[in-house]
């Protein structure tokens, strides 16, 4: 029996999203949401896309599957922010339906400002390429455009734009997506792709470039994945920062390195220069991009201002299984501004944040050691900044922070000065089933100082050490009246703290004229 979905019209598919979207999303309650990150309107939500600024507003894309808390056919959900933390819900922006994207949907991509004033989407369409001798199903990947005003797009009618018939030999058309598109300073365009060996089964990024946006022509590739970290590179981004070459990406199936890549999905920073002669990345530095739990997909947009900021879905492929018990799930981290030093990604909490900062408590110098409780630190939207150091230069083995603490249900942060490690955990934050529920850093410049910036908002955590040179990110299913919060040293330290409330601004949807 056919059903609705097959027999709508390519048009209506969309209408139909943006018809359930509005319907159903209004059901959900301000305070069932996080306040200053951005969720899915309702449904499903993965990968960022299009993150860019557009008509005087940020707008952030993401993959949506409005009809299920679960992954399905991917659309492209939309928000739009004056200040990259308090989002208006725009109308989903696309749906699957041409040829090209009928099989799992519009896959991930990106976005640029057209100098016509039109807002261009770059997608990696996925359609069914039929059966394999095992009986799965196989699929073709390519990369197509939508153009449209900010509220509404239409597929671009020569699309694809990049297809198989561009790769080089050896590369598989079934893993080819997630394109990064930019606009060069001579107004030609540029983009990196994650593609895929088939033989060797490793990551590559491809470069092409266009003179118009529309014809596209491959260029060489960035980066190879040279086997030591995971798969396929998922959601490339690249650009140049303090005079060095970045490459983000996020692999599949990565391998352990002491601490640095236990995410198995997880995230890769590559920083080096360009090979002139072959336009090649030259790595000369590698890292994790975040340590925790849930972060993955990058995109990054330069602001106005100068400023390179990313964004990630703060969520991993291994701790889904959370998903089923709401009507939304998926949620973006806190936008970050990024800087590099000494060949490493510094990440900070976009200035932006400062504004929503109130009723500050601060102590300097407490000095103690078990447990420890102090009156006006606590909450579940907050920013906490804390300084950690040995008292009357006797040596301490631990601290640590509970949050999200009541009803018998904490989070927690633990650091041992003697491994210079930093812990999260989630253990015994209310987790119904058997996920992740731990990670760990190298505190790498500790010089006997712990210096922690802890941001909290409902059902997250992000936690940026130092000035940023490392970063921890994990959502938290623990009910947001559980808002305690308590510290713990074995041995005596001296601590420093101040803490500010966020205000309690949830996201606003807006009405479409759909």
């Amino acid at each position: 029996m056919t059903s609705h979905c097959d027999r709508a019209s390519k048009s209506s598919r969309l209408e139909q999203a943006r018809e359930y979207e509005e319907r159903f999303s209004g059901n959900i309650r301000q305070d069932e949401r996080p306040v200053f990150h951005l969720p899915a309107r309702i449904g499903w939500m993965n990968d960022p896309n299009g993150f860019s600024f557009y008509g005087g507003r940020y707008h952030l894309f993401y993959q949506y599957y409005p009809y299920d808390s679960k992954w399905g056919r991917m659309h492209w959900g939309h928000a739009a922010s004056d200040d990259m933390l308090h989002w208006d819900f725009l109308p989903c922006a696309l749906a699957p339906g041409e040829d090209y994207d009928n099989g799992l949907g519009c896959f991930s991509g990106s976005a640029v400002a057209l100098p016509d004033g039109r807002h261009m989407l770059m997608y990696t369409g996925v359609s069914d390429a039929g059966q394999r001798e095992d009986g799965t199903r196989t699929q073709h990947q390519v990369q197509c455009l939508a153009f449209g005003d900010g509220v509404d797009y239409e597929k671009y009618a020569g699309n694809p734009v990049i297809d198989g018939s561009q790769l080089p030999e050896g590369l598989s058309t079934e893993h080819f997506r997630d394109p990064k598109l930019w606009q060069e300073d001579d107004g030609t365009y540029a983009c990196v792709i994650g593609a895929l060996d088939k033989e060797a089964n490793l990551g590559r990024i491809l470069r092409f470039t266009s003179q118009d946006g529309l014809a596209w022509s491959f260029a060489g590739i960035l980066a190879e994945n040279d086997g030591s970290t995971g798969a396929m590179w998922e959601c490339p981004d690249t650009f140049e920062l303090d005079g060095k070459q970045v490459l983000l990406v996020s692999p599949q199936d990565m391998i352990a390195e002491g601490n640095e890549f236990m995410s198995g999905n997880g995230t890769l920073c590559l920083v080096g220069h360009i090979d002139e002669r072959t336009g090649a990345l030259v790595p000369e530095t590698r890292h994790a991009i975040d340590y925790g739990i849930d972060f993955y997909a990058t995109q990054t947009l330069l602001a106005p201002d100068g400023r390179r900021i990313m964004v990630a879905w703060m969520q991993n492929w291994d701790t889904i299984s959370m998903a089923d018990h709401k009507s939304w799930f998926g949620m973006m981290t806190l936008p970050r501004e990024l800087s590099v030093r000494d060949g490493r990604l510094y990440q900070r909490p976009i200035r932006e944040l400062d504004a929503l900062r109130h009723d500050r408590v601060a102590y300097e110098g407490i000095k103690f050691g078990g447990e420890l409780a102090l009156e006006g630190i606590s909450g579940r939207m907050a920013d906490i900044q804390l300084t950690v150091r040995r008292a009357d230069d006797e040596p301490y083995q631990e601290f640590a922070m509970w949050f999200a603490e009541g009803d018998g249900f904490h989070s927690s942060l633990r650091f041992s000065p003697d491994e210079q490690i930093l812990k999260i955990n989630r253990k015994h934050s209310g987790l119904r089933r058997a996920v992740v529920y731990h990670r760990k850093c190298d505190v790498t410049n500790y010089d006997g100082t712990l210096r922690l910036r802890v941001i909290l908002d409902r059902f997250s955590v992000e936690v940026f050490v130092g000035d940023g040179e490392q970063t921890l990110s994990m959502t938290i299913p623990t009910n947001p009246s559980a808002d305690a919060i308590t510290f713990f040293a074995e041995g005596k330290v001296v601590m420093d703290i101040e803490k500010y409330d966020l205000s309690d601004v949830g996201v606003v949807p807006v009405e479409s004229d759909c």
